[in-house]
């Protein structure tokens, strides 16, 4: 008998059929590294199934425990306040721990680099490439304090420049960033979507890059990006083993 608690993948959810094809591509991704593992997919809103869904049937199913883990970058609305009060309304006999969201983490910079790497990039040309890392917007504080930060950081390992930019909520835009970092004198000028899926906002960042030399893809299903996912599991259930006298 399989006793570890299932993890539930919580998804925004999109119109846009590319969002959940890719949610779905990096949820296999997570089932293929730990075979052993339910995990089971979420999305607060658009796609099917609804979170509160999946933990009715958990629930009739006779699970106990669950890991609910927001697919999101940063510590925003949807962090804080939509995914808490869905989790509230789960069936009484589940027992819920909420992972932490994916960012900031080391993996989501390799990830970020396998990215770059992929659209024709080679660790040669760090010195001499500016990088727009482009997210989705926030009108959250702290989220695009995490994003600036990132920025800075990722500015340390040997780029040219990195610069933040946001495709909604805050600014300077994608393409502001691209024309900053032709300003400063780099070489080429590469845009890495900080983001985990195909979408609206994500559309934006792209047609923003028009300016630059490289447009990396979205995160997705980056190998990266699930063992993030299996590490935040991994760090929401002790908890909840120590709680059962595990």
């Amino acid at each position: 008998m399989n006793t570890q608690p299932v993890l539930l993948v919580i998804a925004h959810g999109s119109r846009d059929p590319r969002h959940a094809a890719t949610v779905h591509a990096l949820v296999r991704q997570v089932r293929a590294m730990r075979p052993g593992l339910r995990v089971e997919t979420g999305f607060l809103d658009f796609n099917v199934p609804s979170v509160q869904g999946v933990l009715e049937s958990l629930a009739a199913e006779g699970v106990r425990d669950v890991v609910a883990l927001p697919l999101l970058l940063t510590r925003a609305f949807h962090a804080k306040a939509d995914i808490p009060a869905v989790l509230r309304e789960a069936p009484a006999r589940l027992r819920i721990r909420q992972a932490d969201v994916l960012g900031p983490s080391p993996l989501l910079i390799a990830a970020l680099e396998r990215r770059l790497y992929e659209a024709g990039l080679t660790p040669a040309d760090k010195s001499s490439t500016g990088v727009v890392l482009a997210s989705a917007g926030s009108t959250d504080p702290e989220a695009i304090a995490v994003i600036a930060e990132i920025a800075r950081e990722w500015r340390h390992t040997g780029w040219c420049a990195v610069r933040p930019a946001f495709a909604s909520a805050a600014l300077p835009r994608t393409e502001d960033a691209v024309r900053e970092l032709r300003d400063l004198g780099c070489a080429r000028v590469a845009v890495a979507p900080y983001v985990l899926a195909p979408g609206r906002l994500p559309d934006r960042i792209a047609r923003g890059a028009a300016g630059a030399d490289v447009l990396a893809d979205v995160l997705g299903a980056a190998p990266e990006v699930a063992r993030l996912l299996l590490a935040r599991y991994g760090a929401a259930r002790r908890p909840v083993l120590t709680a059962l006298g595990a």
